[in-house]
């Protein structure tokens, strides 16, 4: 390999970015965090031949270089950083041919930054139904740089595209705007006190530090004063004179429209689906049949998950000496991870009709009709994008609201996403669920399952917009509130996209749940194994005696795995994790839950899922030695010793439920939390007022129907 040449993809949001990134790279892409910024970065590379490696960033979408949200500020931090790893040789325009003058107008502000460009221009599909048609050639001379026509879904031109940048790469900018009437002593103070790669970056960039840096943001007001410069009227005159240029050139290639063009099937579709009425009605169907699905799509291959850990268990089991080491294995690590892999068919069904809606463009439209229902809770339509991302993990849903303009709209969206259902939350969910609710259909193939989980769904969601109306109350904000959002145009989804989007999500919830998992069961194992000398022989001791005690006629098989069932529940009751669990029972004994969900509660902290994980360690550590029977089944054989009565009553499990459903057992999200809004107070506000809303509703149920 001789050369690496760095491409970034710019374009509008729904232009076709990402589905072109995806079709260069496939899975040979990374997802990290842009340098001092919480905004996803995806990274990937391909080979344009033996010795030329493409590397391409996909940047944030954005309208214009004048950003409206902290997000699209990404994207010309990037193009003007001055940085080998970060800056581009090259960017790669997506255009969309439907909507190509408003695309153009952030082109033309990205070359006069000063870095070299060409156009892939998408969707022409789209553009020739709508009747518009355009001759490339005379387009690409009136702009000064190479286009390339392309259909990033069904991956056409992209050799074309290749080709281009092995032996037509653009070396230069083009320029579109000059900066003839500004004071050249002002453009040289701003280059000064932002040190940006050229005039026109310097003024643009101080034009967006005035209202989204606080850094500069003074010194720079300065600048503006002493020379009496107009930023209004300069951005005003700025856009004119672009569009000024994209009319001559989009007209000069247009090909003339036909005069026959029928009604848009997207606006019949959008008249039903973004109705006031209808459009909520859709949506509320939609969720009930993905909720539906979740349970039923996913029950064959959680069976052959369940199956194939048993199995292991027992090879594993049978294959090694008994000891310390198998029992690690077996009750520590094995028992643990089965607890929660085995929910992973149930996360994949959902990742999977979430990414179909996006690619359809779906969920556009979500925000759209959600945005009367959005303003009287203090949030608006884009609010709804992220909360439904909620539901599959509250980390980047909160770096998601970055894309809502008003400070304190967003503030209340990251601090009601994490009482939406996230992907965590459906092992326990799927739990708790299963121990009391028959798996019995209603409705022909629907299910009481799936109907429950949507209510808990639906619970979270409530939770979340009726917060939002409290804090509406009490957090300030001067800034003018508005709604902006474009509705793309309907395509069919693309089955590479899903599918990486599948590896993406399965992938991170494995192998990032999966190591807090197994270093949680394994600490858990060794406090549940071991304990105060003195109680762990006490309890030994008393066994020992009961045995020797027992003639032959009364050991029976039955009789010993009984003694050695109690004997375990006994030394794990007198273990270290016991201990903690007993210290902490008064306090959640008035939820209906014991000291075991007290460890569960505790280690869940870390992560909502380890809850399963831990209760898979404790009962396979309380179980007899050949007890392989599920979770569920160790649950609903548990009873009080207090009492004699069952553990696991229907009051005990929704009261359980509900404090799954609005604690803030995520240490993550606290992180990103402090992060996203620069300060320490919200994230603690956010965890005090989801912990007490959680014990307060538990102890309300479990207290009225316990």
């Amino acid at each position: 390999m001789d050369r690496i040449i760095t491409v970034a993809l710019v374009g509008n949001p729904n232009c076709g970015k990402t589905s072109l990134f995806n079709a260069l790279t496939g899975l040979n892409q990374k997802v990290s965090n842009f340098p001092g910024t919480t905004v996803d970065k995806k990274m990937g590379e391909t080979m344009l031949n033996e010795q030329v490696k493409l590397q391409l960033i996909d940047l944030p979408g954005t309208y214009s270089l004048y950003p409206k949200s902290a997000d699209e500020l990404v994207t010309y931090e990037i193009l003007r950083n001055k940085s080998e790893t970060n800056f581009p040789d090259l960017v790669i325009f997506i255009a969309d041919a439907s909507n190509l003058k408003r695309n153009l107008l952030l082109f033309t502000q990205v070359c006069d930054l000063g870095v070299p460009a060409l156009i892939a221009l998408n969707m022409l599909d789209v553009a020739e139904r709508r009747g518009i048609e355009y001759k490339l050639d005379e387009l690409s001379s009136s702009l000064g740089v190479p286009i390339i026509p392309i259909n990033a879904r069904k991956r056409t031109g992209i050799i074309e595209l290749k080709q281009t940048l092995l032996n037509n790469l653009p070396k230069y900018p083009v320029e579109f705007f000059k900066l003839d009437s500004v004071d050249k002593e002002m453009l040289n103070e701003l280059s000064k006190v932002t040190d940006k790669r050229n005039a026109y970056a310097a003024l643009q960039y101080s034009l967006n530090a005035k209202d989204l840096i606080s850094e500069k943001s003074a010194r720079i007001k300065e600048v503006f004063e002493k020379y009496h410069f107009n930023t209004r009227q300069f951005q005003e005159d700025e856009v004119f004179s672009r569009y000024h240029i994209i009319d001559e050139a989009v007209k000069k290639a247009r090909i003339k429209p036909k005069d026959d063009l029928k009604k848009s099937i997207t606006k019949k579709v959008d008249a039903i689906i973004t109705h006031r009425f209808y459009g909520i009605a859709i949506f509320l169907v939609l969720m009930f049949l993905i909720f539906q699905a979740v349970f039923s799509w996913s029950a064959y291959p959680m069976d052959l998950v369940e199956g194939a850990f048993g199995w292991i268990s027992n090879y594993i089991k049978e294959s090694l000496p008994a000891g310390v080491l198998n029992d690690l294995l077996v009750q520590g690590i094995l028992a643990g991870l089965s607890g929660v892999i085995v929910f992973l068919p149930q996360i994949i069904v959902l990742f999977f009709f979430i990414a179909i809606l996006e690619d359809v463009g779906y969920m556009a439209r979500v925000g759209f009709i959600m945005d009367r229902v959005m303003r009287p809770f203090g949030m608006n339509g884009k609010s709804i994008v992220p909360l439904i991302s909620g539901m599959a993990c509250a980390v980047p849903s909160i770096m998601a609201s970055r894309s809502i303009e008003n400070r304190k709209e967003r503030l209340i969206t990251i601090l009601v996403i994490p009482l939406m259902s996230c992907s965590a939350r459906l092992p326990v969910y799927t739990l708790l669920i299963s121990l009391f609710i028959p798996d019995t259909a209603v409705w022909g193939p629907f299910n009481i399952h799936g109907l429950v989980l949507m209510v808990m769904y639906l619970i979270g969601f409530l939770a979340a917009i009726l917060s939002g109306w409290v804090f509406k109350h009490f957090i300030k904000s001067t800034q003018q509130n508005y709604f902006l959002m474009e509705l793309p145009g309907y395509k069919m989804p693309v089955p590479s996209n899903i599918l990486i989007t599948l590896y993406e999500k399965g992938s991170a919830f494995v192998f990032g749940a999966g190591k807090i998992i197994i270093a949680v069961s394994v600490i858990l194992w060794v406090l549940a194994s071991t304990g105060p000398k003195e109680k762990m022989n006490a309890v030994n001791t008393k066994y020992e005696t009961l045995m020797s005690q027992m003639n032959e006629a009364q050991q029976n098989e039955a009789l010993i795995s009984g003694i050695n069932l109690q004997r375990n529940a006994d030394l794990l009751e007198a273990s270290y994790a016991g201990q903690f669990g007993k210290f902490i029972e008064p306090g959640i004994r008035p939820l209906g839950f014991d000291w075991k969900i007290g460890i569960a509660l505790l280690t869940s902290m870390a992560a909502r899922e380890v809850f399963v994980g831990t209760m898979s360690t404790i009962y396979s550590v309380s179980g007899t030695e050949d007890n392989l029977d599920s979770i569920r089944d160790a649950m609903l054989s548990e009873t009080n010793s207090q009492t004699g009565k069952p553990s696991y009553t229907l009051p005990t499990v929704f009261s359980l439920l509900l404090f799954y459903a609005f604690a803030l057992q995520c240490m993550s999200t606290v992180a990103i939390v402090k992060k996203e809004t620069a300060s320490t107070k919200w994230a603690v506000i956010q965890f005090i007022y989801l912990t007490v809303l959680a014990y307060g509703s538990s102890l309300l149920v479990f207290q009225l129907f316990g």
